[in-house]
């Protein structure tokens, strides 16, 4: 019969087996070969071809998503009355909700004015947006006829001279007889990259809190509520939750973003960046041939070293110094067309990330 101690003895023979299998792993794991492979020489499909395939995807369940999205609608109604007593509509949850606002907007708002920014955009211009509200809302005004006649020579400046401060306060401040006139923003995805930023969002937040305003937008990012703080939350933008998942795919939002598993087309790489140096200068663009002619005529190396591109610059009366050549050199780089690695011998070299294909495709239209 076993005894507590024979127990006990055989529990930490059994950890101490497993600790010793543990470091002789580690060990045999560390003394073992590394694999060559990198992460570069995985076979990327063309970003074309994996959009197109992505869009013949079947969708799956077509009648659970239907029965969803008519759930939703029958709330249109009450999400137009919390409009009405000064709420903002924030949608959220899995899946794009960007057909589902739409919906909403162009069959319970047809008696109100919408204006619709693109959050999912690589750039928006804030001020643009509160130049446009305040046209719509002027535009309002004057055919409802509320605005005294004192007020109509600064209104009728033109908005696009005025600063921000003064466009909010002119949508703060013109207020209609009828309570129930407001203009509605429909944002979609207001947690997009180019409104994420602290500043924008207050931004939004003040247009969000003038008194013609209601917001509806989207959210999809986790942290999207870290955003804001409480004022903004609570008093300003005014939220009136809800979870309303769509599963639908995120077509439109996911055009302007690149897929992890594609590179961009050869074409579409060179189009980009031969763009980019159309907008510098003609020496510019030549230091920029003198790189690219190096890269193709030595492939196998890593690169331009500086000092030898200084110097085919400065034979070919491109640069006068080292330090117009560095101006150049942080053109390039501020618009990624260059970038740099360390040489094998410590210095630094300059290659383009471009593949031959695109580079060569890049001098054709250049030297065109």
């Amino acid at each position: 019969m076993e005894t507590n101690n024979d127990i006990e003895d055989m529990e930490e023979e059994e950890e101490f087996g497993f600790s010793r299998n543990y470091f002789l792993a580690k060990e045999l794991g560390s003394s073992g070969k590394k694999s060559a492979r990198k992460l570069s020489e995985i076979n990327l499909v063309d970003e074309q071809e994996l959009r197109a395939a992505a869009s013949n995807i079947e969708p799956k369940h077509e009648k659970e998503v239907v029965a969803l999205m008519n759930s939703y609608k029958s709330l249109y109604s009450k999400w137009v009355f919390e409009l009405r007593c000064g709420f903002g509509l924030l949608m959220y949850g899995f899946g794009s909700k960007k057909a589902l606002i739409e919906d909403f907007a162009s069959t319970a708002l047809t008696d109100y004015s919408v204006v619709v920014i693109n959050g999912y955009l690589q750039a928006i211009n804030i001020k643009q947006v509160v130049i446009a509200l305040a046209e719509v809302l002027w535009d309002q005004l004057k055919s409802k006829r509320v605005t005294s006649s004192g007020n109509l020579p600064k209104a009728q400046q033109p908005f696009n001279s005025r600063s921000m401060d003064d466009l909010l306060a002119f949508l703060n401040g013109s207020e209609a007889e009828d309570k129930d006139c407001f203009i509605c923003v429909v944002i979609h995805n207001i947690d997009g990259p180019a409104l994420r930023d602290s500043e924008t969002q207050q931004y939004l937040a003040q247009i969000a809190a003038c008194s013609c305003i209601r917001i509806v937008a989207s959210i999809d990012h986790v942290n999207a509520p870290l955003l804001w703080d409480k004022k903004m939350v609570h008093t300003q933008f005014n939220w009136c939750w809800y979870h309303v998942p769509t599963f639908a795919p995120y077509k439109v939002e996911g055009m302007f973003f690149p897929l992890i598993l594609a590179h961009g087309s050869t074409a579409q790489s060179a189009k980009t960046a031969a763009i980019v140096l159309q907008s510098l200068t003609p020496n510019a663009q030549s230091v920029f041939r003198v790189l690219a002619e190096y890269q193709l005529s030595h492939p196998d190396e890593e690169g331009m070293p500086i000092n030898n591109l200084y110097t085919v610059c400065r034979e070919r009366f491109l640069v006068s110094s080292q330090l117009t050549l560095n101006s150049h050199l942080t053109e390039f780089k501020d618009h990624e067309l260059v970038k740099t690695r360390r040489h094998s011998d410590g210095q630094d070299c300059l290659y383009i990330p471009l593949t031959t294909e695109a580079l060569e495709k890049l001098l054709m239209e250049i030297n065109q």
